[in-house]
């Protein structure tokens, strides 16, 4: 039998249009606090603010954004959310006051939050049910990449403080995000018959009156994993908001960027195994591993003295959250009716993103009563909380299911 092809003309196009827009995300995350900083002669405050203002944008725009996605079509909100977040970098060049500038951050997060909900749903679709976890790994891969090449590429578009150079650089990236999204076709019904076809009365007559449901927004057979995923998040925060600060703490800064290349590279190198344990085995192979790397590494850090120590685990906590976040999003959308693929990604993402949110604030302060090592003590407790979660809102409930009924709900 032939294997269903996943790497396939459309499923490239979705995937580089997704790399240029995280490539933008994570060169600003770098480079904007130091902007802040050095050219708007900023607090701490506000450098943590750049960052927080885009992530409450992207909180608000999540829930809305999974449902425009099932309802007007993947491309569509794709297009509308890049064109917005090209807008919103464009306009950086005239936000000169911090109170403008932050109005743009919460406007651009929100654009993010719809482009790459709407983004991810169109890969999902172009993905065989037969592959989808290591499909689905595949494109979470690139954000990896994004995420090891953004903040080096960030740094170094500001070595010389040009804001007009950095600008300029994501402004062009982030036009090749929209120009990739353009060429993107994705399969599949129009959304006006999709949505007629759906079997959600309730919701359609709630909708036809005018009132907005909270299921409408928010796919419930998404949000116990989601919540699982929104304790990792939170642990998570402490890593990409702390870290820097961290390895100066303890003298070993020339590690910094190499330790998130080391996370990034591990993430990509496990991605083809940990797709295919994903579709060949249950979920549970990849999350019980997966949380116990991270967390263990999360802990040894905090104990960490020197640069080995230091990249050791980040390669830990590189594979086992490369094995947490795709096996948490492939759920998600699996777990869901295939017409409501646009509001589970969007329920994923909004848990994902509030537990950063909350995570970042909280971490800070364990951090500022105590010390950075304190810190990734709790962190890492904090992830193996997520045990508790998943077991008691999806293991137990994954176990409990009929063989037939298990069998339907992740075909």
């Amino acid at each position: 039998m032939i294997k269903d092809k996943i790497w396939t003309r459309d499923f490239v196009v979705v995937c580089l249009s997704s790399f240029f827009m995280f490539l933008t995300f994570y060169i600003l995350a770098t480079a904007f606090p130091l902007y802040v900083k050095d050219s708007m002669h900023g607090n701490q405050q506000q450098m943590g603010l750049a960052i927080t203002v885009y992530v409450v944008g992207g909180v608000l725009g999540r829930p809305l954004s999974g449902m425009w996605a099932d309802r007007f079509g993947k491309k569509r909100m794709t297009l509308i959310g890049l064109a917005v977040f090209l807008a919103a970098c464009i306009a950086y060049f005239g936000a000169k006051g911090m109170a403008l500038f932050l109005a743009v951050r919460l406007v651009h997060g929100m654009s993010y939050a719809v482009a790459s909900t709407a983004s991810s749903a169109a890969a999902t679709s172009l993905i065989p049910r037969s592959r989808q976890g290591e499909g689905v790994g595949y494109f979470s891969m690139f954000m990896s990449i994004a995420m090891a090449v953004g903040p080096a590429l960030g740094l170094w578009l500001w070595k010389d403080k040009n804001v007009d150079v950095l600008l300029l650089a994501v402004c062009v990236i982030a036009a090749l995000s929209l120009a990739f999204a353009v060429g993107m076709r994705v399969p599949g019904a129009k959304p006006e018959l999709a949505r007629a076809a759906a079997p959600e009365p309730a919701a359609d007559a709630g909708a036809k009156a005018g009132r907005l449901r909270w299921s409408d927004v928010i796919e419930p057979k998404a949000l116990p994993i989601s919540i699982v995923g929104f304790v990792v998040s939170f642990a998570y925060s402490s890593l990409s908001g702390f870290f820097a600060a961290f390895t100066e703490e303890i003298h070993q800064t020339h590690v910094t960027a190499l330790f998130f290349v080391v996370f990034a590279v591990m993430i990509v190198a496990s991605r083809p195994v940990i797709g295919r344990v994903f579709d060949r085995y249950k979920e549970h192979y990849l999350y019980y591993p997966g949380i116990a790397l991270f967390a263990i590494g999360m802990i040894v850090l905090g104990q960490a003295h020197s640069a080995f120590a230091v990249l050791l685990t980040g390669a830990a906590m590189g594979i086992g959250y490369g094995a947490l976040l795709p096996c948490f999003q492939t759920l998600a959308i699996k777990l869901a009716p295939e017409h409501r693929r646009g509001s589970a990604t969007g329920t994923f993402f909004l848990m994902f993103d509030l537990g950063y949110g909350i995570g970042s604030y909280f971490m800070g302060m364990i951090a500022s009563v105590s010390d950075y090592r304190m810190m990734y003590a709790g962190a890492g407790s904090i992830a193996l909380v997520s045990v508790l979660f998943y077991v008691m809102l999806h293991h137990r409930r994954r176990t409990a299911l009929p063989a037939p009924e298990a069998q339907a709900k992740t075909a």
